[in-house]
């Protein structure tokens, strides 16, 4: 890197990743330009804020100059987009967002978190740990984070970078997986659960991404694995010389009265976050703060003020009977950890949980089948979806019958209208209740706040 001031255009910079380095790259300085053919919230509002938000939506050649030192280019692009044509003609060179973090963080030590579900939160409680003790590094994480303006920060000073790194494509220029670009000194893999079928058509596709990130660390470089998640085991527990391996289970813990705190032998250390998954999440973090020389102590006096990250098992409402939750979750794998925490939390209540089919991989028939078996800790288990998502998607329909067929759980309630959820929701009796919210989309731009609120408002 060099001193000059950098010239770097986004192509999509709208997207979640691209607009956060796009406000990094700004801040640190470059001069910083972007197209996209549509923009929605937060992007929209960020870049406007910035001053970075391109005066007309599309895509437009003549943005694409000599004078430019770099084009990073997002996954919504595609390999015909006119931009990255007119970029190959001048020969500029292109890079993905992961290609781009790496080749502008080369000098540093960089940790990637990987696994088909943990991955943003163990992120975050690194993130978390590092800034609780004043430690200097460079990140970039897959949600808002409480005490971080931006999702991506990257400097020359930094010596180490974070990487939350997801198995999903870099760009249509770059299609291996993101987390192989950032060729990390350090990999965690938290769980893997078969996701993304639109990419991945088999298990065994899917699973053999994590056997390349394992096989490309470097000579000294250290993986650190959950040996609690069977398919985990086998990919990091195969020899790899050169290679040092740390496994890691669920951190030791106890619940009262609806109060998770971490124990150790001397002593207990009351934490905000619950559920077996993030007890699994906190001992990874820990075992790569180690890694980066924090001691236990410093560890445990920093994890208790952790609040989690956005939309991650994350409190909306509550009253002394009742609490809303909204979390993030859309595989089963994901399903079944959430389900679950919610229900060991609060033992005397009863679950009512939902969830919104809303990726390719939940809303494909020949993949809906892996939910089987995942909603049981619900009393209530209820699935949301929007059949014009699924038109959308451009995925065969589905019915009511395919999805209880999918579940095979015989007292599960199934919606394809927001205004029928809300209405059958409120009409629920909510003392000694509570309710879970889980989508990776919006059920159809349903205000859960609002739902929420009338939920632990409401008497009978």
């Amino acid at each position: 890197m060099t001193n000059k001031i950098q010239r770097i255009h986004f192509i999509a910079i709208g997207g979640s990743a691209m607009h956060n380095l796009a406000i990094a790259l700004h801040q640190k300085g470059a001069k910083v330009s972007g197209s996209d053919d549509d923009f929605f919230d937060p992007s929209l509002s960020r870049l406007k804020a910035h001053g970075l938000l391109p005066e007309a939506k599309g895509w437009f050649p003549e943005k694409i100059t000599r004078d430019l030192d770099a084009i990073i280019v997002g996954m919504h692009a595609r390999k015909d987009n006119p931009e990255v044509i007119k970029a190959r003609e001048l020969e500029i060179p292109l890079y993905s967002f992961p290609e781009y973090m790496y080749m502008a963080s080369q000098d540093k030590h960089r940790i990637v978190i990987a696994g088909s579900h943990g991955k943003t939160t163990i992120t975050a409680m690194v993130m978390h740990v590092l800034k609780h003790l004043g430690r200097d590094f460079d990140y970039i994480v897959g949600a808002s984070i409480e005490g971080f303006d931006v999702m991506v920060k990257l400097t020359e000073e930094a010596p180490i970078l974070i990487a939350e790194g997801d198995e999903y494509p870099a760009s249509p220029l770059a299609p291996k997986p993101k987390f192989l670009y950032y060729k990390p000194h350090i990999a965690l893999i938290s769980g893997i659960a078969w996701d993304h079928v639109n990419v991945y058509a088999s298990e065994n596709d899917y699973v053999r991404q994590f056997d390349k990130l394992v096989d490309a660390l470097p000579k000294g470089g250290a993986l650190i694995y959950n040996d609690e998640d069977p398919i985990v085991t086998i990919v990091c527990g195969k020899e790899r010389p050169d290679v040092t391996r740390y496994s890691y289970k669920a951190h030791p813990y106890k619940v009262i009265e609806g109060k998770t705190s971490l124990t150790t032998k001397e002593q207990a250390y009351p934490v905000a976050i619950f559920g077996e998954h993030n007890m699994k999440n906190i001992n990874g973090a820990r075992m790569i703060c180690h890694r980066l020389g924090i001691t236990d102590e410093d560890f445990y006096a920093a994890i208790q003020h952790f609040k989690g990250a956005a939309n991650r098992l994350e409190l909306v409402a509550e009253n002394e009977h009742t609490v809303v939750y909204k979390d993030f979750a859309h595989a089963p794998s994901k399903l079944k950890a959430t389900s679950k925490a919610m229900k060991k939390q609060y033992p005397d209540r009863d679950l009512v949980a939902c969830i919104e089919l809303h990726t390719f991989s939940s809303l494909n028939k020949d993949f809906i089948e892996q939910y089987k078996g995942t909603f049981s800790a619900a009393d209530l288990p209820i699935v949301y979806f929007n059949p014009k998502t699924v038109a959308h998607k451009r995925l065969s329909s589905l019915s009511e019958q395919d999805i209880k067929t999918a579940f095979n759980q015989p007292n599960l309630v199934v919606f394809d209208d927001t205004e029928q959820l809300s209405s059958f929701l409120l009409k629920q009796h909510w003392e000694k209740k509570n309710l879970l919210m889980m989508s990776a989309g919006s059920f159809n731009n349903l205000d859960l706040e609002q739902l929420a609120q009338q939920v632990v408002n409401h008497h009978e």
